[in-house]
């Protein structure tokens, strides 16, 4: 449910202005709109740029604590003054860190060129070279591939046999002639790099022991100032959003408030003897948004964030897509089993989870129990299709599972695929009864009648035509209603879907005749595409009951030639890969075709803009 706004003018004069933004940001209720838009301040962007600082030292913090605690010694003595000086040294602890990772990986990088060589010292080579008067060349090659001319020609001295790979020396003062991987090696020795290698862990683990006490002593002060960092944004950006008039006397201010807390609101400004303005908003309005629903609606509330809140003249689809989405992620995991898993794991995070992660373990719960209805009905558990076993307890509601071998074909197709697109229709009538609704609510009921009469047209037609097909006889009195339903619809479809024309009374008739001709055009060709659409609810589901029947088998029948004290071990193993994956690429698609369904079938046909901006009412950042 969108709640009601509230629309705010305040002129406050300059002398009254910081006590007048004190006041507003204590009672914490009305939303500023910015007036000044696209414009920042010196003041802004410095509580911008600590904010990001604040929330990168947080999340290395955080990341570092949590991979470093165990392996940590202590450091009490660390001792930090003031939030600037907390900062850098946060920054200092990350640049320093990904310096000496820097540094073991060039070591370590040296040390592996170096080890086929040993640790030799660089000033005899040099020695040698000019006591020779000849070059020394470093190569690698296949262990069979070296050659003895190599030796004769060249000098080539092998060294070591390392990875299946021959390490040799070749001497010469021109670079030789030879077929072989020639090496650059670096200027240390290994030791060198052994020793500088072990001093950089070293100095990793002090960081890490330093970072880890940060996290331990700061953390809090790190979140005490992000939220006043938050605070200090807020507080700026209010100062972007006034106008100053009568030459700069006065600031002009628009603000937002909840209908709720307007009288409240209204009493404190009275007594500030603040000059302000209390009117319900225009159409035309940027209206700031705020969604109210119950427990079990504001689970779905994310999924409608992926999209986009509603605006302001919106009807807040959430409470209408919740159940649909609930069936629909049923109906694609398919699996009873599947579903059981779901059910468990969202029972342990709404138990055991934090407070962030409860409330998507009580959606868990939901979505499972959903799945597990919808595999059970289908006769799925893990793969096994339960109408094809001989077990006792299910004979009685064998004819009942919604599947070929169950209830049987529906006129000639699968019962999931018919259930599917009635489904599909259901959500697709409901979503063009919702778009009457916000038109009747934001022009008036005139401008609702058009698509008011596509939905009576529609479920008259359903009922005459398809409740006959079913082997259900009409009155005749009632097809003679329905008849006449259908005729009053035809009239609303071509003569009323758009009220504004009969402005003018000589175009207006052909207008409406001519949209009501294009809607027509529209409804034959898109709602069969959406019907269409909902099918993937029953070939998802069906594909996941198959893709676990196929595992099933493979384990069983891969394993059948293995006495049983051996086999139980790679079935289970199978079992175990094979269901992993199928729930893993099930999971995926349970998400992704519902909301495919509930953004593009539902949003279009209930006409949901979208596009709100939150009601962020002008605060205190609760340290």
């Amino acid at each position: 449910m969108i709640e009601r706004m509230k629309k705010l003018t305040f002129l406050v004069t300059q002398k009254e202005y910081d006590a007048f933004i004190d006041g507003l940001r204590e009672q914490g209720v009305v939303h500023v709109q910015q007036l000044k838009q696209g414009q920042t301040s010196p003041a802004l962007q410095k509580a911008l740029d600590e904010r990001v600082r604040y929330q990168q030292a947080l999340d290395y913090l955080d990341i570092s604590f949590k991979a470093w605690e165990k392996e940590a010694g202590g450091n009490s003595e660390l001792k930090i003054q003031d939030s600037n000086t907390l900062l850098d040294e946060v920054e200092r602890l990350k640049a320093e860190e990904v310096s000496i990772r820097h540094t073991i990986d060039e070591a370590e990088k040296n040390i592996q060129k170096l080890e086929p060589w040993g640790n030799f010292d660089w000033e005899k080579v040099k020695e040698l070279q000019e006591k020779t008067g000849m070059q020394v060349y470093f190569y690698a090659c296949g262990a069979k591939s070296f050659q003895a001319e190599w030796a004769e020609k060249y000098f080539a001295t092998p060294i070591d046999e390392y990875r299946k790979r021959t390490y040799f020396l070749a001497f010469s003062d021109e670079e030789p002639d030879i077929k072989a991987e020639r090496l650059e090696l670096p200027n240390g020795s290994l030791d060198q790099y052994k020793k500088e290698a072990e001093e950089a862990r070293a100095a990793l683990q002090q960081n890490h022991d330093t970072t880890c006490e940060v996290a331990r002593q700061y953390r809090d002060a790190l979140e005490a100032g992000l939220k006043q960092a938050q605070g200090e944004i807020q507080l700026r950006q209010v100062e972007l959003s006034d106008e100053s008039i009568a030459e700069g006397a006065v600031r002009l201010m628009v603000g937002w408030t909840l209908e709720e807390k307007a009288e409240g609101l209204a009493k404190w400004l009275d007594e500030k003897q603040v000059y302000y303005e209390l009117e319900d908003p225009a159409y035309e309005d940027d209206v700031p948004v705020k969604i109210k629903n119950d427990g079990y609606t504001s689970l779905f509330e994310p999924i409608l964030r992926m999209y986009s809140l509603p605006n302001y003249h919106d009807i807040d689809p959430s409470l209408f897509f919740a159940p649909f989405f609930m069936l629909f992620f049923g109906l694609c995991l398919g699996d009873g089993g599947y579903g059981l898993i779901v059910l468990l794991g969202g029972i342990y995070l709404a138990l055991k989870g934090s407070e962030e992660t409860k409330k998507y373990g009580r959606l868990g719960i939901w979505l499972g129990l959903a799945t597990l209805v919808c595999g059970l009905l289908t006769g799925t558990f893990f793969g096994i299709d339960l109408t094809q076993q001989d077990w006792a307890f299910l004979a009685p509601v064998k004819p009942y599972f919604l599947n070929d071998n169950g209830v049987g074909k529906i006129f000639g197709y699968s019962p999931m695929m018919v259930i599917s697109v009635i489904i599909g229709l259901v959500q697709v009538l409901l979503g063009m009864v919702l778009k009457a609704c916000k038109a009747w609510k934001n022009y008036g009921f005139g401008y609702s009648i058009g698509t008011f009469s596509w939905v009576v047209a529609l479920l008259s037609a359903i009922a005459l035509f398809g409740l006959p097909a079913c082997g259900v006889a009409l009155p005749q009195g009632l097809v003679y209603a329905l008849y006449g339903l259908i005729a009053i619809s035809v009239v609303g479809i071509f003569l009323y879907n758009n009220p504004s024309a009969y402005k003018n009374p000589i175009l207006g008739p052909l207008l409406n005749i001519g949209g009501g001709v294009w809607a027509t055009y529209g409804m034959a060709t898109g709602l069969l595409g959406d019907l269409l659409s909902y099918i993937r609810l029953f070939a998802l589901g069906l594909t996941g009951g198959v893709l676990g029947g196929v595992f099933n088998a493979l384990a069983f029948d891969l394993t059948s030639s293995l006495p049983w004290f051996i086999r139980w071990l790679p079935m289970v193993l199978i079992l175990l890969a094979g269901h992993g994956i199928t729930f893993a690429l099930s999971m995926i698609s349970a998400f992704v075709h519902p909301m495919r369904l509930t953004f593009v079938e539902f949003f279009k046909n209930a006409d949901f803009s979208g596009g709100g901006k939150e009601y962020t009412p002008f605060r205190k950042v609760q340290s």
